[in-house]
Protein backbone atom coordinates (compact mmCIF):
# COMPACT_ATOMS: atom_id res chain seq x y z
CA UNK A 1 0.00 0.00 0.00
CA UNK A 2 3.17 2.10 0.25
CA UNK A 3 3.85 5.19 -2.02
CA UNK A 4 7.51 7.12 -1.66
CA UNK A 5 10.54 7.88 -3.33
CA UNK A 6 14.15 6.34 -3.17
CA UNK A 7 15.59 8.82 -0.77
CA UNK A 8 12.23 8.58 1.34
CA UNK A 9 12.99 4.63 1.31
CA UNK A 10 16.33 5.06 2.62
CA UNK A 11 15.64 7.04 5.27
CA UNK A 12 12.73 4.96 6.58
CA UNK A 13 14.76 1.84 6.40
CA UNK A 14 17.44 3.26 8.51
CA UNK A 15 14.98 4.66 10.87
CA UNK A 16 13.48 1.15 11.16
CA UNK A 17 17.22 -0.54 11.80
CA UNK A 18 17.55 1.93 14.72
CA UNK A 19 14.11 1.01 16.08
CA UNK A 20 15.02 -2.16 16.35
CA UNK A 21 18.26 -1.45 17.67
CA UNK A 22 16.47 0.57 20.26
CA UNK A 23 13.78 -2.33 21.19
CA UNK A 24 17.00 -4.89 22.17
CA UNK A 25 18.59 -2.39 23.78
CA UNK A 26 15.81 -1.94 26.31
CA UNK A 27 15.49 -5.53 26.03
CA UNK A 28 12.57 -5.54 23.99
CA UNK A 29 11.50 -7.69 20.28
CA UNK A 30 10.29 -5.69 17.81
CA UNK A 31 7.27 -8.20 16.31
CA UNK A 32 8.07 -8.82 13.10
CA UNK A 33 4.84 -7.92 11.31
CA UNK A 34 5.47 -4.22 13.33
CA UNK A 35 8.81 -3.88 11.64
CA UNK A 36 7.36 -4.78 8.22
CA UNK A 37 4.43 -2.15 8.39
CA UNK A 38 7.34 0.41 10.01
CA UNK A 39 9.35 -0.26 6.36
CA UNK A 40 6.30 0.29 4.12
CA UNK A 41 4.36 3.29 5.59
CA UNK A 42 5.48 6.30 4.29
CA UNK A 43 5.82 8.53 7.40
CA UNK A 44 6.36 11.97 5.06
CA UNK A 45 2.81 12.03 3.47
CA UNK A 46 1.74 12.35 6.87
CA UNK A 47 4.03 14.91 7.74
CA UNK A 48 4.12 17.59 4.69
CA UNK A 49 6.20 20.37 4.92
CA UNK A 50 8.74 18.76 6.96
CA UNK A 51 12.27 17.98 5.65
CA UNK A 52 12.44 14.06 5.56
CA UNK A 53 15.51 13.92 7.75
CA UNK A 54 12.89 15.08 10.15
CA UNK A 55 10.02 13.31 8.86
CA UNK A 56 12.22 9.82 9.54
CA UNK A 57 14.04 11.06 12.80
CA UNK A 58 12.87 8.22 15.14
CA UNK A 59 13.43 9.91 18.52
CA UNK A 60 11.45 12.75 18.16
CA UNK A 61 7.44 13.56 17.55
CA UNK A 62 6.21 16.01 14.36
CA UNK A 63 4.08 18.88 15.96
CA UNK A 64 1.30 19.24 13.05
CA UNK A 65 -0.84 21.97 15.16
CA UNK A 66 -0.67 24.54 18.33
CA UNK A 67 -2.40 26.23 19.93
CA UNK A 68 -0.89 29.33 21.36
CA UNK A 69 2.45 27.75 22.68
CA UNK A 70 0.14 24.23 23.35
CA UNK A 71 0.72 21.33 21.10
CA UNK A 72 -2.72 20.12 20.59
CA UNK A 73 -1.38 17.57 17.67
CA UNK A 74 1.30 15.36 16.86
CA UNK A 75 2.40 12.67 14.73
CA UNK A 76 4.03 10.17 17.58
CA UNK A 77 7.47 9.32 17.93
CA UNK A 78 8.25 6.30 15.70
CA UNK A 79 10.01 4.73 18.74
CA UNK A 80 6.56 5.17 20.97
CA UNK A 81 4.27 4.27 17.72
CA UNK A 82 6.40 1.07 17.57
CA UNK A 83 6.01 0.00 21.17
CA UNK A 84 2.70 0.67 21.70
CA UNK A 85 1.30 -1.22 18.56
CA UNK A 86 3.99 -4.17 20.14
CA UNK A 87 2.16 -3.69 23.07
CA UNK A 88 -1.58 -4.17 21.45
CA UNK A 89 -0.42 -7.23 19.42
CA UNK A 90 1.14 -8.78 21.87
CA UNK A 91 -1.53 -8.78 24.86
CA UNK A 92 -3.84 -10.45 21.94
CA UNK A 93 -3.70 -14.25 21.25
CA UNK A 94 -2.60 -14.28 17.55
CA UNK A 95 -1.90 -10.59 17.23
CA UNK A 96 -3.63 -7.81 14.63
CA UNK A 97 -3.73 -9.51 11.83
CA UNK A 98 -7.93 -9.50 11.08
CA UNK A 99 -8.76 -7.10 13.96
CA UNK A 100 -11.03 -4.66 14.00
CA UNK A 101 -9.28 -1.51 15.59
CA UNK A 102 -10.53 2.20 16.93
CA UNK A 103 -7.75 4.60 17.31
CA UNK A 104 -8.30 7.65 19.71
CA UNK A 105 -6.65 10.76 18.37
CA UNK A 106 -6.16 10.72 15.01
CA UNK A 107 -3.05 11.89 12.68
CA UNK A 108 -3.05 9.22 10.04
CA UNK A 109 0.90 8.13 10.28
CA UNK A 110 -0.37 5.27 13.49
CA UNK A 111 -3.85 4.26 11.63
CA UNK A 112 -2.13 3.42 8.27
CA UNK A 113 0.06 1.75 10.12
CA UNK A 114 -2.57 0.03 11.85
CA UNK A 115 -4.09 -0.67 8.56
CA UNK A 116 -1.21 -2.88 7.61
CA UNK A 117 -1.22 -4.65 10.61
CA UNK A 118 -4.92 -5.78 10.38
CA UNK A 119 -4.70 -6.93 6.90
CA UNK A 120 -7.76 -7.24 4.57
CA UNK A 121 -10.03 -8.88 6.31
CA UNK A 122 -9.55 -6.38 9.86
CA UNK A 123 -10.59 -2.78 9.61
CA UNK A 124 -9.32 0.72 11.29
CA UNK A 125 -11.45 3.49 12.78
CA UNK A 126 -9.92 6.89 14.04
CA UNK A 127 -11.49 9.42 15.32
CA UNK A 128 -10.49 12.83 16.64
CA UNK A 129 -12.12 15.69 18.41
CA UNK A 130 -11.08 18.57 16.30
CA UNK A 131 -12.08 19.17 12.66
CA UNK A 132 -8.94 20.55 11.18
CA UNK A 133 -7.08 17.50 12.36
CA UNK A 134 -9.65 14.53 10.64
CA UNK A 135 -9.74 16.59 7.77
CA UNK A 136 -6.12 16.32 7.29
CA UNK A 137 -6.43 13.12 8.44
CA UNK A 138 -8.35 11.99 5.95
CA UNK A 139 -6.65 13.90 2.93
CA UNK A 140 -3.10 12.17 4.18
CA UNK A 141 -4.43 8.46 4.31
CA UNK A 142 -5.93 9.26 0.98
CA UNK A 143 -2.44 10.42 -0.34
CA UNK A 144 -0.71 7.91 0.84
CA UNK A 145 -3.10 4.85 -0.66
CA UNK A 146 -5.25 4.53 3.18
CA UNK A 147 -8.39 5.14 1.86
CA UNK A 148 -10.11 2.52 3.56
CA UNK A 149 -9.45 4.34 7.04
CA UNK A 150 -12.67 5.11 8.68
CA UNK A 151 -12.11 8.95 10.06
CA UNK A 152 -14.32 9.97 12.57
CA UNK A 153 -15.09 13.45 14.14
CA UNK A 154 -16.10 13.10 17.36
CA UNK A 155 -15.39 13.12 21.12
CA UNK A 156 -14.36 9.94 22.14
CA UNK A 157 -15.57 10.34 25.65
CA UNK A 158 -18.91 8.87 24.06
CA UNK A 159 -19.00 5.70 22.00
CA UNK A 160 -18.17 6.36 18.60
CA UNK A 161 -20.46 4.01 17.01
CA UNK A 162 -22.45 2.74 20.25
CA UNK A 163 -23.73 -0.80 18.61
CA UNK A 164 -20.17 -1.85 17.55
CA UNK A 165 -17.56 -3.49 19.47
CA UNK A 166 -13.66 -3.52 18.74
CA UNK A 167 -10.85 -5.74 19.40
CA UNK A 168 -8.91 -3.13 20.37
CA UNK A 169 -8.46 0.72 20.77
CA UNK A 170 -5.43 2.25 20.68
CA UNK A 171 -5.69 5.86 22.55
CA UNK A 172 -3.17 8.34 21.19
CA UNK A 173 -3.64 10.91 23.27
CA UNK A 174 -2.43 11.53 26.90
CA UNK A 175 -5.64 10.42 29.12
CA UNK A 176 -5.81 11.00 32.88
CA UNK A 177 -9.07 8.28 33.63
CA UNK A 178 -10.93 6.00 31.30
CA UNK A 179 -14.12 6.68 30.45
CA UNK A 180 -16.60 3.55 30.31
CA UNK A 181 -17.31 4.02 26.31
CA UNK A 182 -13.73 2.75 25.46
CA UNK A 183 -14.49 -0.38 28.16
CA UNK A 184 -17.98 -0.61 26.87
CA UNK A 185 -16.82 -0.56 23.07
CA UNK A 186 -13.98 -3.65 23.59
CA UNK A 187 -15.26 -6.95 22.77
CA UNK A 188 -14.74 -9.44 25.47
CA UNK A 189 -10.99 -10.48 25.83
CA UNK A 190 -10.24 -7.05 23.80
CA UNK A 191 -7.32 -4.91 24.33
CA UNK A 192 -7.20 -1.10 25.02
CA UNK A 193 -3.69 0.15 24.84
CA UNK A 194 -3.82 3.74 26.79
CA UNK A 195 -0.89 6.44 27.64
CA UNK A 196 -2.56 7.13 31.54
CA UNK A 197 -1.26 9.51 33.96
CA UNK A 198 -1.62 7.70 38.06
CA UNK A 199 -0.03 9.85 40.26
CA UNK A 200 0.92 12.33 37.67
CA UNK A 201 3.35 9.76 36.12
CA UNK A 202 2.39 8.25 31.99
CA UNK A 203 2.47 5.19 30.81
CA UNK A 204 1.23 2.95 28.24
CA UNK A 205 -0.62 0.91 29.49
CA UNK A 206 -2.21 -2.66 27.14
CA UNK A 207 -5.28 -3.61 29.18
CA UNK A 208 -7.21 -6.53 28.30
CA UNK A 209 -11.26 -6.58 28.93
CA UNK A 210 -12.01 -9.38 31.38
CA UNK A 211 -15.29 -8.97 31.82
CA UNK A 212 -15.98 -5.49 33.49
CA UNK A 213 -12.48 -4.53 34.31
CA UNK A 214 -9.56 -4.30 32.39
CA UNK A 215 -6.29 -5.78 33.10
CA UNK A 216 -2.56 -5.16 32.14
CA UNK A 217 -0.49 -6.84 30.10
CA UNK A 218 2.52 -4.47 29.93
CA UNK A 219 3.11 -0.64 30.37
CA UNK A 220 5.79 1.42 29.11
CA UNK A 221 7.09 5.03 29.93
CA UNK A 222 5.71 7.10 27.45
CA UNK A 223 4.54 11.27 27.18
CA UNK A 224 1.91 12.81 24.83
CA UNK A 225 -0.60 15.52 23.89
CA UNK A 226 -2.95 16.08 26.43
CA UNK A 227 -7.03 14.75 25.84
CA UNK A 228 -9.51 17.10 24.85
CA UNK A 229 -12.71 17.09 25.50
CA UNK A 230 -15.05 16.14 28.37
CA UNK A 231 -12.14 13.22 29.26
CA UNK A 232 -9.57 16.39 29.59
CA UNK A 233 -8.26 16.77 32.94
CA UNK A 234 -5.77 19.75 32.92
CA UNK A 235 -2.30 18.99 35.13
CA UNK A 236 -1.41 22.09 37.65
CA UNK A 237 1.99 22.86 38.05
CA UNK A 238 3.49 24.95 41.07
CA UNK A 239 6.59 26.83 40.73
CA UNK A 240 8.37 26.61 43.89
CA UNK A 241 11.66 28.05 42.88
CA UNK A 242 13.30 29.43 39.95
CA UNK A 243 12.96 26.86 37.48
CA UNK A 244 11.64 24.50 39.61
CA UNK A 245 8.04 23.14 39.41
CA UNK A 246 5.67 20.34 41.03
CA UNK A 247 3.30 18.66 38.96
CA UNK A 248 -0.04 18.08 40.78
CA UNK A 249 -2.39 15.76 38.92
CA UNK A 250 -4.63 14.27 41.44
CA UNK A 251 -5.84 16.93 43.27
CA UNK A 252 -3.06 17.82 45.77
CA UNK A 253 -3.23 21.21 47.47
CA UNK A 254 0.61 22.84 47.74
CA UNK A 255 1.77 26.42 49.35
CA UNK A 256 4.47 27.31 46.58
CA UNK A 257 6.50 29.57 49.39
CA UNK A 258 6.39 26.82 51.73
CA UNK A 259 7.89 24.37 49.81
CA UNK A 260 10.45 26.92 48.45
CA UNK A 261 11.34 27.53 51.73
CA UNK A 262 11.99 24.22 52.59
CA UNK A 263 14.01 24.01 49.17
CA UNK A 264 16.22 27.00 50.54
CA UNK A 265 17.26 25.23 53.47
CA UNK A 266 20.04 23.00 53.80
CA UNK A 267 20.38 19.23 52.01
CA UNK A 268 19.68 15.54 53.64
CA UNK A 269 21.02 13.12 51.19
CA UNK A 270 20.61 9.75 52.10
CA UNK A 271 21.73 6.38 49.57
CA UNK A 272 19.58 3.03 49.77
CA UNK A 273 23.30 1.08 50.10
CA UNK A 274 22.31 -1.02 46.14
CA UNK A 275 24.10 -1.45 43.32
CA UNK A 276 22.22 -1.77 40.28
CA UNK A 277 23.08 -2.32 36.43
CA UNK A 278 22.46 0.33 34.18
CA UNK A 279 19.56 -1.75 32.55
CA UNK A 280 17.75 -1.12 35.70
CA UNK A 281 13.95 0.39 34.76
CA UNK A 282 13.54 2.65 36.75
CA UNK A 283 10.63 3.71 35.76
CA UNK A 284 9.02 0.98 37.55
CA UNK A 285 10.79 2.15 40.81
CA UNK A 286 8.69 5.54 39.93
CA UNK A 287 5.51 4.27 39.95
CA UNK A 288 6.47 1.86 43.15
CA UNK A 289 7.67 5.15 45.27
CA UNK A 290 4.41 6.74 44.35
CA UNK A 291 1.77 3.93 45.35
CA UNK A 292 3.63 2.94 48.42
CA UNK A 293 4.69 6.28 49.43
CA UNK A 294 0.64 7.63 49.33
CA UNK A 295 0.12 5.53 52.57
CA UNK A 296 2.86 6.62 54.31
CA UNK A 297 2.86 10.86 53.88
CA UNK A 298 0.54 13.74 53.31
CA UNK A 299 0.90 14.48 49.96
CA UNK A 300 3.14 12.99 46.74
CA UNK A 301 3.66 14.83 43.67
CA UNK A 302 6.17 15.13 40.81
CA UNK A 303 8.74 17.38 40.92
CA UNK A 304 10.30 18.49 37.41
CA UNK A 305 13.03 20.96 36.67
CA UNK A 306 14.94 23.49 34.01
CA UNK A 307 18.65 22.34 33.20
CA UNK A 308 19.65 25.79 34.86
CA UNK A 309 17.92 24.88 37.99
CA UNK A 310 20.03 21.85 38.36
CA UNK A 311 23.03 23.22 37.02
CA UNK A 312 22.82 25.56 39.61
CA UNK A 313 22.42 22.99 42.43
CA UNK A 314 18.97 24.03 43.49
CA UNK A 315 18.04 20.79 43.24
CA UNK A 316 19.21 17.51 42.21
CA UNK A 317 16.34 15.18 40.50
CA UNK A 318 16.66 11.56 38.93
CA UNK A 319 15.15 13.14 36.13
CA UNK A 320 14.42 16.55 35.19
CA UNK A 321 11.08 15.96 33.07
CA UNK A 322 9.38 14.23 36.59
CA UNK A 323 10.87 12.44 39.29
CA UNK A 324 8.42 11.08 42.46
CA UNK A 325 8.35 13.38 45.40
CA UNK A 326 6.73 13.63 48.86
CA UNK A 327 5.40 16.30 51.59
CA UNK A 328 4.98 15.13 55.27
CA UNK A 329 5.44 16.75 58.27
CA UNK A 330 6.69 19.75 57.39
CA UNK A 331 9.40 18.23 55.27
CA UNK A 332 10.23 17.80 51.09
CA UNK A 333 11.96 14.74 50.00
CA UNK A 334 12.65 13.75 46.47
CA UNK A 335 14.30 10.53 44.33
CA UNK A 336 17.87 11.83 43.59
CA UNK A 337 20.54 11.96 40.99
CA UNK A 338 22.22 8.05 41.05
CA UNK A 339 25.50 7.73 42.17
CA UNK A 340 27.59 5.84 39.82
CA UNK A 341 30.42 3.55 40.72
CA UNK A 342 32.09 2.13 37.61
CA UNK A 343 29.38 0.12 35.90
CA UNK A 344 26.64 0.14 38.81
CA UNK A 345 24.70 2.88 40.61
CA UNK A 346 23.54 3.79 43.90
CA UNK A 347 19.53 4.94 44.57
CA UNK A 348 19.37 8.03 46.78
CA UNK A 349 16.89 10.83 48.32
CA UNK A 350 17.45 14.02 48.89
CA UNK A 351 15.18 15.80 51.54
CA UNK A 352 14.85 19.34 52.90
CA UNK A 353 13.11 20.51 56.21
CA UNK A 354 13.08 20.36 59.81
CA UNK A 355 12.20 16.11 59.63
CA UNK A 356 14.50 15.84 56.55
CA UNK A 357 17.09 12.95 57.71
CA UNK A 358 14.00 10.99 58.54
CA UNK A 359 12.11 12.00 55.30
CA UNK A 360 15.00 10.97 53.06
CA UNK A 361 15.38 7.64 54.73
CA UNK A 362 11.55 6.67 54.47
CA UNK A 363 12.19 6.75 50.75
CA UNK A 364 15.19 5.19 50.16
CA UNK A 365 13.76 2.47 52.66
CA UNK A 366 11.33 1.94 49.69
CA UNK A 367 13.77 2.07 46.96
CA UNK A 368 15.77 -0.77 48.86
CA UNK A 369 12.58 -2.46 49.29
CA UNK A 370 11.44 -2.64 45.54
CA UNK A 371 14.94 -4.14 45.17
CA UNK A 372 14.41 -6.92 47.74
CA UNK A 373 11.21 -7.36 45.83
CA UNK A 374 12.89 -8.14 42.25
CA UNK A 375 12.66 -5.02 41.02
CA UNK A 376 9.19 -5.21 40.23
CA UNK A 377 7.12 -3.98 37.44
CA UNK A 378 3.56 -2.34 37.54
CA UNK A 379 0.16 -4.46 37.24
CA UNK A 380 -2.84 -2.19 36.47
CA UNK A 381 -6.43 -3.68 37.38
CA UNK A 382 -9.14 -0.80 36.01
CA UNK A 383 -12.83 -1.16 37.74
CA UNK A 384 -16.23 1.22 37.30
CA UNK A 385 -15.87 3.80 39.64
CA UNK A 386 -19.30 2.63 41.35
CA UNK A 387 -17.42 -0.78 42.08
CA UNK A 388 -17.73 -1.35 46.46
CA UNK A 389 -14.11 -1.14 48.42
CA UNK A 390 -15.08 -5.27 49.44
CA UNK A 391 -14.96 -6.04 45.53
CA UNK A 392 -11.15 -4.60 44.82
CA UNK A 393 -8.34 -6.74 44.38
CA UNK A 394 -5.65 -5.84 47.02
CA UNK A 395 -3.39 -3.06 45.88
CA UNK A 396 -2.75 0.97 46.08
CA UNK A 397 -6.30 2.51 44.83
CA UNK A 398 -6.08 5.41 42.70
CA UNK A 399 -9.93 6.76 42.51
CA UNK A 400 -10.45 8.81 39.20
CA UNK A 401 -13.75 10.44 37.44
CA UNK A 402 -15.03 7.22 35.64
CA UNK A 403 -12.85 4.44 37.23
CA UNK A 404 -11.09 2.98 40.21
CA UNK A 405 -7.43 2.13 39.41
CA UNK A 406 -5.65 -0.87 41.38
CA UNK A 407 -1.75 -0.74 41.04
CA UNK A 408 0.19 -3.64 42.32
CA UNK A 409 3.57 -4.69 41.85
CA UNK A 410 4.50 -8.14 40.29
CA UNK A 411 9.04 -9.00 39.62
CA UNK A 412 9.20 -9.36 35.98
Amino acid sequence: MGVGTVSSAGLRGAMVDELVADHEAKGLVMRPEVEAALRVVPREVFTPGVPLAEAYDGSSAVVTKRRGAETVSSVSAPWLIAEMLGQAADALDGGLAGRHVLEVGSGGYNASLLRELVGPSGSVTTVDIDPEVTGRAVACLAAAGYGDVTVVCADAEQPVEPARRFDVIVVTAGAWDIPAAWTGQLAEGGVLVVPLRTFGMTRSWALRRDGGRLVSRSQRLCGFVAMQGAGAHEVRYVDVAEGVHLRLDEGQQVSAGAVGGLLAQPREQAWAGVSLPPRTVLADLDLWLAAHLTGQVEQVVVLSAQQEAVDSGIVAPAWRFGTPAALHEGSFVYRSALRWTDDTFDLGACAHGPNAAAAAERMVAQMRAWVNAGQPSARLAVLPVETPDGDLPAGTVLDKRHSRLILTFTPA
